[in-house]
Order: C-alpha cells, then structure tokens, then sequence
C-alpha cells in the first residue's frame, strides 16, 4: 500500500544571510510561513512546521502544528529525521518556508508525479538541472539511508538524493522553486510578485 503523505513545513532556518527571519517576511499581506502553509495543509493528511526548541513559542510559529529538531543532522535535514521519527509509517512532502514563488499547480504536479516506490520524488532545478531537496517528497523507506547518511558525516539532503533512487521532474513553472535568501532576493522576488499580480 502507498504510505499516506503529510507534511513537513521547514522554517527552523536562522536566516543570516537574509537578516530577517524569512518565515515572518511579508511579499503580500500574510508572513510567507502562513502562505506557504496554506498551500501545503489541503494537500496532505497532516501538516506540521519545523522548528528549532529555541523557536517553539515563537509568535508566529506558535500558531502551528509543530515538530522540533532533535539531535541528529544539522540544518534542513535535521527537521526531515525529526518528522520520520514522529511518523515513520508516512512519506513527507517538504518545503522550505522561502519560495515565494511556489503555486499550487507546483505541488499538484509533484503530488501527481509521486513515485512511492522509489526513495523521494523530487523537482530538477531549471538552471542546474540538480534536484531540489526542499520541494520534495521523502518515502518511509527513505529513513535509514537518511540516517545512514548523517551517520557518515553528510547533511546535505541534496547530496542524498544525487547518490540515490529518485524520480525527478521538471516543474510546470519554471521560478517556482527560486528561494529566497539575501535582502536582494527579496526585493526581486516582490518585484516578480508584482509584475505577476500576484503580489
């Protein structure tokens, strides 16, 4: 049977590149953690945000369901080992907090193109053709050669999916992965926003 599919939100990130907390960050009327949430919930069984324990009566995070880090893995991928250890008996659809850019027809097509008998399913980025770790969807099978790989010294989730079996497809929207990390990406990605509408 194909295992049920809920949710992981990442937003646990330190943002010291952007110098805001990009969860709180607004490119419309709603902090971008609301938004992206939006799109996610309907979508799975169950949705939950990741967080650091420092964050965990944050404002804003506060308001969600949550899952905290725990000691293994450093960086996004401590959040997917804290998620299959909750629930080992589902597959995660994850998504980093900063892709302003992300739609709805985005995640029906990666939902769609889901291949539960591989390890993930994931986008290949549109400029290096790499796959994208953060809009994905991790298998439960996938847990111990996640683990396997932080045991080994790794916590790149991208260097994962490249020495393993995934599927990968091109997204129907080609900047809907772009994130956003710098003051300077915000200011383009509003203006994206903007230009679209969709702001």
């Amino acid at each position: 049977m194909t295992a049920p599919l809920y949710g992981l939100l990442l937003a646990g990130g330190r943002s010291s590149r952007m110098q805001t907390d990009k969860a709180a960050i607004a490119y419309g009327r709603r902090p971008q953690l609301e938004q992206v949430f939006e799109l996610l919930a309907p979508r799975v069984g169950l949705a939950f945000v990741s967080v650091r324990a420092d964050q965990t009566r944050d404002r804003l995070r506060a308001a969600f369901p949550q899952i905290v880090d725990g000691a293994t893995g450093a960086g996004p991928i401590a959040g997917i080992i804290a998620a299959q250890a909750r629930h080992p008996e589902a597959a995660w659809l994850v998504l980093a907090c900063d892709l302003p850019l992300l739609d709805r027809a985005t995640l029906d097509q990666l939902i769609a193109g889901r291949d539960a008998l591989r390890l993930a399913t994931a986008f290949r980025g549109v400029s290096e053709g790499l796959p994208e770790p953060l809009c994905a969807i991790y298998e439960p099978a996938s847990r111990g050669p996640i683990l396997a790989h932080v045991a080994s010294g790794r916590d790149c989730p991208r260097k994962f999916l490249l020495a393993h079996d995934v599927r990968l497809l091109d997204p129907v929207h080609a900047r809907a992965l772009d994130n956003a990390n710098s003051p300077q990406d915000f200011e383009a990605m509003r203006a994206a926003l903007a230009a679209s509408g969709a702001a």
